[in-house]
């Protein structure tokens, strides 16, 4: 019990910190509205509930030793976050106040959300990292402890990132009430999917 503790401590610790999975949720509360925010955040951490079976099976320990399947997730990811930011950037009519309401649909920001969490290449080395500490060589199954590990964390993790969706989506009711947020709305998304495709393709560590 004291090591779980230390474990929910920690999650509780690492997860509150703005990362970029805070910012993604932020950028499409902010956008398209609070229910946008929070499909994104039931999407990431749908993403993560795919990183923990892999940890458990080891498949995330096999993509992080191979060079070669490392840099399929890495550039996968990355190319995916950029291809959103070109999408929002070429946009039209994005600018005027019945598009800039008008809500996204939800099917598919859940989907992107799961997306960018599945290939992104830090999610895979945080949980090598991290939730080994926490196991217990000696209290049965190691997968098992680290689904369950994982589980908490996730729920800890949507805790955090469904408040990031609310209080993103509140400031952005009123942001888009300001003609030159909308004007600018498209390309604030764009420039900050492509900031996140960019630190995507060179996360981890350099391997040939």
């Amino acid at each position: 019990m004291t090591n779980f503790a230390i474990f929910v401590a920690a999650t509780g610790a690492i997860v509150a910190v703005p990362g970029p999975n805070h910012l993604y949720i932020t950028t499409h509360s902010i956008g398209a509205g609070r229910r946008a925010g929070i499909a994104s955040a039931l999407g990431v951490e749908t993403g993560t509930l795919v990183h923990i079976v892999a940890a458990a099976a080891g498949l995330s320990a096999l993509i992080a030793a191979s060079a070669t399947a490392f840099n399929v997730v890495r550039y996968a990811g990355a190319g995916y976050l950029i291809y959103l930011g070109i999408r929002t950037l070429l946009k039209r009519g994005e600018d005027d106040h019945e598009q800039a309401i008008r809500p996204q649909r939800l099917s598919r920001v859940y989907l992107e959300g799961v997306v960018v969490n599945i290939f992104n290449p830090k999610t895979i080395l945080f949980f090598l990292a991290f939730l080994p500490q926490f196991v217990d060589q000696g209290a049965g199954s190691i997968p098992l402890q680290v689904i369950g590990l994982g589980l908490v964390l996730a729920l800890i993790g949507l805790t955090t990132d469904v408040a990031y969706a609310i209080g993103a989506g509140s400031l952005g009711a009123l942001l888009r009430r300001s003609p030159r947020f909308r004007r600018g709305r498209r390309y604030a998304t764009g420039i900050v999917y492509l900031g996140l495709g960019a630190a995507t393709a060179f996360a981890g560590p350099r391997r040939t």
